[in-house]
């Protein structure tokens, strides 16, 4: 691992939703890096680990810490929450890693919230889907809203990354009212807070429902294709199979 970095994707943050490739690698590191809250999530396995750490929207300095203690010869590994490569650190890394040719860059999948909120409320992903993310941080709302728009025509099943905080609390609405320009009040929706988390939420709803729904950072959320339906409390999109229906070899007496 000497002169590599590891971009470690450690979905929802508990050990048993990493996967073992994930493990081993920090169980190898020297040094782990990552956003605070992370860190924390990882627990008492790696507590004897180096850990360093920068608060949110310090990015970049969290990655060129990487780079600092990989060139003093120590085994690196940066952490992201879902997967690097999904909305995570993975572009930043390989973007400054320009400036540090000797140093090679490796990327660890992990599980991203679309699968594992995917997984609590039922099967929403069984077709065609696309992730669109709400923060308007680094992409003007504008281009977010074309997607949108495009989303609703494609007619995809839409996942919905970084809904809301504290200066967009509204961006779940406008979205929800962008769609239904083109969507039915009653398609269902549903959402997951704090995805294999202590304080898991799950909610079932319709785009109606759900435009006035507060959700926070931590919510992913899901907004079926016209091929969705709610199964039983299960937010399901269909695949297209024909099921044939149950025959009553009996008879009527």
């Amino acid at each position: 691992m000497a002169n590599r970095i590891y971009i470690v994707g450690m979905g929802p943050g508990r050990e048993e939703m990493m996967t073992g490739e994930a493990l081993n690698v920090l169980d190898q590191s020297d040094v782990i890096v990552g956003y605070t809250l992370y860190l924390k999530l990882l627990g008492g396995r790696f507590q004897g680990k180096e850990m360093l750490s920068t608060p949110m929207r310090q990015e970049e300095e969290r990655c060129r810490q990487c780079f600092e203690e990989a060139e003093k010869g120590k085994k690196v590994a940066l952490v992201c929450s879902g997967d690097a490569g999904i909305y995570g650190m993975a572009s930043l890394m390989y973007e400054i890693g320009k400036g540090y040719p000797e140093i090679e860059l490796y990327v660890i999948a992990g599980i991203t919230a679309a699968s594992s909120g995917a997984a609590v409320l039922g099967a929403p992903l069984n077709h065609d889907f696309c992730v669109i993310s709400l923060s308007d941080l680094l992409t003007p709302w504008d281009a977010i809203e074309k997607r949108l728009h495009a989303a609703a025509e494609g007619d995809f099943v839409i996942v919905l990354y970084n809904p809301s905080s504290h200066k967009r609390k509204n961006y779940l609405m406008r979205a929800c009212e962008i769609l239904l320009c083109s969507m039915e009040g009653e398609r269902v929706c549903g959402y997951v807070e704090n995805i294999g988390r202590d304080g898991t939420k799950v909610e079932i709803c319709t785009l109606k429902e759900l435009r006035d729904r507060e959700v926070n950072m931590f919510t992913t959320v899901f907004i079926g294709s016209s091929g969705s339906e709610n199964i039983n409390g299960k937010f399901v999109t269909r695949r297209g199979y024909k099921i044939e229906k149950n025959i009553d070899i009996c008879g009527d007496n």
